[in-house]
């Protein structure tokens, strides 16, 4: 069984998923752009019940662009984001890529929002969808 292990910047975060992913993609909704202060946002689903936190997180509940709620993990100390869900995708949970102890693994099949993506954001090659995948 595949195990993926990752840390927030300052390390006193750390989280660990025990099965393979159910997506690697890019989503360029709004929400994200601003989460992440860049394009897009990279990250790595697993079910839910796979991925176990260790250490001290606060949780942002906001709206993502589905005008569903999103809950955001994030270190207290270093602020970085460890898991992102949204209710949309019941019992997902998603880490951002750049987290990963190894980021390789993470290479994305898909694209999503991308009616929203800057032009020169999408990558080419890699599926896109203009919203949520149906």
């Amino acid at each position: 069984m595949p195990e993926f292990k990752g840390s927030c910047l300052c390390g006193s975060v750390t989280y660990t998923a025990s099965t393979a992913p159910v997506f690697k993609g890019l989503c360029h909704c709004t929400n994200c752009q601003k989460i992440t202060g860049s394009a897009f946002a990279s990250v790595i689903a697993f079910p839910a019940a796979a991925v176990t936190v260790s250490g001290p997180t606060t949780q942002f509940d906001g709206k993502g662009d589905s005008g569903q709620p999103t809950h955001r993990r994030f270190c207290p100390t270093c602020g970085s984001t460890v898991t992102e869900a949204a209710d949309i995708m019941k019992d997902i949970v998603m880490v951002p890529t750049g987290t990963l102890s190894d980021p390789t693994v993470a290479a994305p099949d898909m694209q999503i929002y991308c009616d929203s993506a800057m032009p020169w954001a999408v990558l080419p090659g890699v599926h896109t969808v203009a919203k949520m995948p149906g």
